[in-house]
């Protein structure tokens, strides 16, 4: 048995492609593969996926990770050449990296998430560059989702502006919590900074790992 650990983008065909979708397009994607997909054991005995860290509706990404595992060891340039065969549009691979069998589960090893929000032409830079001062010296931004009160600042590690230029929009990077108990989500600090989150673009750019971000380092980049 071997441990893959892929890296990929989910681009904007699969915008709006829910996270229980996303499983099943990878399922249906092993399967035109015709890799030795693993299954989990029990009477409903399922396909070993694990996706990293759910993304958002709506949000794009260049940093999505899953694990899968197979039944025997192949190479992983087979893993690859059979998976960019059978991709559907809006997935686009990035890195294939064999893993130790014993590493902790990919959904523990997740610490936070950076996010780049395009935000709308009203937005000015110098009024904003202040309410995020004051928001990073907040001590509590108390918040309410799903109907249960919480407090996004400890949520929050860093927000930066990324400065506009004459061919592009102002933007802003939100470096956020992404544990499985306690997630920072962009919409809210953008929300929290008194933009419309629906009037902005937002696209995950990172996953931090506990173990160095190896996602990163992989044995055979594409």
């Amino acid at each position: 048995m071997m441990r893959i650990r892929i890296a990929y983008a989910k681009t904007h065909p699969l915008r709006y492609t829910s996270n229980l979708d996303m499983q099943k397009i990878w399922e249906r994607t092993l399967r035109r593969a015709s890799l030795p997909i693993a299954y989990s054991q029990g009477f409903h005995p399922q396909p070993r996926l694990v996706q990293a860290c759910p993304l958002p509706l709506g949000f794009t990404s260049q940093a999505e990770i899953i694990d899968l595992w197979l039944e025997s060891d192949l190479s992983i340039a087979e893993v690859q050449t059979a998976l960019q065969r059978s991709l559907p549009p809006g997935i686009t691979l990035k890195t294939v990296e064999a893993v130790d069998l014993r590493s902790p589960s990919l959904t523990n090893q997740v610490l936070a998430a950076v996010y780049v929000a395009e935000l709308p032409a009203h937005v000015h830079d110098e009024t904003l560059a202040e309410r995020i001062q004051l928001l990073l010296a907040a001590q509590t931004l108390p918040r309410q989702r799903r109907g249960k009160h919480y407090d996004l600042r400890p949520l929050v590690l860093d927000i930066c502006l990324i400065q506009s230029n004459n061919n592009h929009p102002l933007r802003l990077q939100m470096t956020l919590v992404a544990r499985p108990s306690a997630t920072g989500r962009p919409e809210e600090v953008l929300d929290a900074l008194e933009i419309d989150p629906f009037s902005s673009r937002i696209e995950r750019i990172r996953l931090l790992l506990e173990e160095h971000n190896v996602h990163q380092k992989p044995e055979h980049p594409l």
